[in-house]
């Protein structure tokens, strides 16, 4: 383990661009590997990107039926099979508290004992992953490697308001995805977990292009600046229906559904200013869940918020989505979600929250068919694992991934 000790260190000390080959070496010296490569997920969850090479030269690795992808989707080491005498292909997902990044691909010597070596692979990857979004405040290698195209302004100015793409703690994994990736508009989300709770936000900002990333930016900034505060959910509200008030005049207006859940209870505080939706998976069946609507921010000044409460219980998976997704219509003329949605929901019970929005916005995409969605699509899934005893998980237990049960190599 002292070596293992001994990449954290290097990496931390290593420029950020150099983090792939700090590691290369370090498994090259030590396990004999060779064949060491770091590729990051697209935008769009579809492809995995070289790292090293400039972008879109390299030709990407498909996230669905490739070795690379079985590893990021399923989240475990994947090793892929060859001649008896032939080295050892490895691949590893990269993750960081539940975000997944990417995936290691190395060539391990014949006859390498892996249940000896997996473990501290393992732990070079998640020292990797940290490291890299840390590295990625001092360098664009890492964000280039995240692109198949090129991002419009809009779309640029959008993922980088965003927290992350997934997220898991003891209490709670979600995943998220907007599309399209690489022209997104207005839809946002946001999220933030302290000791005793979680914190989502959904927003859509209205209309399109630059105007509709300028105003979402705005109001996601005012609720983050009025949360770090210490305000209350009909608070934070309240401050962000004024900055946006404050600046368009009600000419403009963000849809936003603010939620804040508590981890010992599961109850569940929320104010619906807008648009964004909520189903429930539950024991099997799907069910939406209303809320009482109230106006979005910035229509008028000085709206006054009002919050309700809901309880979840372990073993409930919640799907949020924007007007975007339950509003697309098929060649019948029929909404995604009035039936289709739920569908997709339970179709999708068995996969990782993950991949769950993907799974949706690809059920979506088949519904609508062609021409292409003419909006946004926000699909955010969390599970909700809650704290059984209401107990209070010490510092290491809350740094962990979710249980999501063994991860052998395949």
């Amino acid at each position: 383990m002292e070596e293992i000790a001994a990449l954290e260190r290097a990496l931390r000390r290593a420029a950020p661009h150099t983090l792939p080959q700090v590691v290369r070496a370090a498994l090259t010296e030590r396990y004999g590997a060779g064949g060491v490569r770091l590729r990051l997920a697209d935008y769009a969850m579809r492809s995995l990107q070289d790292v090293e090479s400039p972008p879109w030269v390299t030709e990407p690795v498909p996230v669905h039926d490739s070795p690379q992808g079985r590893a990021f989707g399923a989240q475990e080491p994947y090793l892929a099979t060859g001649a008896k005498d032939a080295p050892m292909r490895l691949h590893l997902p990269v993750t960081s508290r539940g975000e997944r990044l990417g995936v290691l691909s190395l060539d391990l010597p014949p006859g390498t004992d892996l249940r000896a070596v997996l473990p501290e692979l393992q732990e070079v990857c998640e020292a990797l992953g940290h490291e890299i979004l840390v590295a990625e405040r001092d360098t664009d290698l890492y964000v280039l490697a995240r692109r198949a195209t090129r991002l419009t302004l809009a779309a640029e100015m959008q993922w980088q308001l965003l927290p992350g793409r997934s997220c898991a703690r003891p209490e709670f994994a979600l995943g998220a995805q907007l599309e399209p990736a690489y022209a997104v508009f207005g839809d946002s989300y946001d999220w933030s977990v302290s000791a005793d709770d979680l914190t989502l936000t959904l927003a859509n900002g209205m209309g399109e292009g630059i105007d509709a990333a300028l105003l979402t930016s705005l109001a996601v900034n005012a609720l983050r600046n009025a949360r770090r505060a210490g305000l209350d959910l009909a608070g934070q509200a309240a401050l962000a229906d004024q900055a946006v008030y404050a600046q368009y005049r009600g000419r403009a207006h963000v849809s936003v559904l603010l939620l804040r859940f508590a981890f010992a209870t599961g109850e569940v505080e929320a104010v619906d200013a807008g648009s964004p939706r909520l189903w429930r998976l539950r024991d099997g069946a799907v069910a939406a869940r209303p809320f009482e609507a109230q106006l979005p921010l910035g229509m008028f000044e000085d709206t006054v918020y009002t919050p309700e409460h809901f309880t979840v219980r372990p073993g409930d998976r919640l799907l949020f989505a924007s007007d975007g997704v339950y509003d697309a219509v098929s060649a019948a003329g029929e909404r995604f979600g009035e039936r289709a949605l739920a569908r997709a929901l339970t179709a999708t019970r068995l996969l990782p929250p993950t991949q769950v929005p993907g799974a949706v916005l690809r059920a979506l995409a088949g519904y609508h068919g062609e021409p292409a969605l003419d909006d946004d699509a926000l699909v955010v899934c969390l599970d909700w694992f809650g704290r059984p005893d209401g107990s209070t998980p010490d510092a290491s237990a809350a740094d962990a991934p979710a249980p999501e049960g063994p991860a052998p190599v395949r």
